[in-house]
């Protein structure tokens, strides 16, 4: 045995290093067949579901499980990293680097002389500085650097959120409501045939009250499903 594989496996407590090494070894000639096979697309799911796993804990205000979990997307960015750098374009080194100085950047009322003391003051410069880095200068590019992987919820008021900031959506949560009423009614006509593009006006505008109260809808149906799973397993 390797004698870095060796001290690496009988080790009590593991650093960043160790982790650096491990995924070094796991994708190197004589690692895991497994692991050398991957490529960005065949475990791009695995880092969406780590994601929701640490949701999942934090949900349940489990720390055990947070924990694990974090874990689990911090060796995912690991993975990602390694290939990049076996491709000769990055490591998680540069990936460390890039976020810190982000951050940097970002927070100027904290590592520059600039003073913003209220919450809504630092948000609004984070996305002013952000637009500059992207180079996203009108509505239209912010608008479309929010992913279409979002689920589409979570986009619907991300979208929302940008459109209302810039004066372009003015639709305020009691006509939201009414536009939904008024697609409720539309559905329900003796006439009416399913219709997506309605079914989507409807969702469309449920998101936009949502936003409107502050509310966050992703959360509040997945409250909903959890509870719909208790009731029909309490009515057996």
């Amino acid at each position: 045995m390797d004698d870095k594989i060796k001290a690496l496996s009988q080790k009590e407590r593991y650093t960043f290093d160790d982790l650096t090494d491990i995924m070094q070894i796991l994708r190197s000639e004589g690692g895991c067949p497994w692991d050398r096979e991957q490529t960005h697309l065949s475990i791009r799911e695995n880092l969406i579901e780590e994601a929701y796993e640490v949701i999942e804990g934090i949900d349940n205000d489990d720390k055990e499980l947070i924990k694990e979990e974090l874990g689990d997307v911090l060796f995912q960015i690991m993975f990602h990293s390694r290939i990049e750098e076996e491709q000769g374009n990055f490591t998680v080194a540069d990936v460390i680097d890039g976020v810190s100085r982000k951050m940097v950047h970002r927070h100027p009322h904290i590592f520059a002389d600039r003073h913003l003391d209220t919450t809504s003051q630092v948000l609004d410069a984070w996305d002013k500085i952000k637009a500059e880095e992207k180079s996203r200068i009108s509505l239209t590019d912010k608008l479309r650097s929010i992913p279409r992987q979002f689920p589409a919820i979570i986009r619907a008021q991300k979208v929302v959120e940008k459109g209302i900031k810039a004066g372009e959506i003015t639709t305020t949560a009691t006509e939201a409501l009414d536009t939904a009423a008024d697609l409720i009614a539309a559905l329900q006509a003796e006439d009416s045939t399913p219709d997506e593009a309605v079914l989507g006006e409807l969702l469309y505008a449920v998101a936009l009250y949502a936003e409107r109260m502050d509310l966050r809808g992703e959360r509040a149906l997945t409250y909903r499903i959890d509870r719909l799973i208790d009731d029909l397993e309490n009515s057996r």
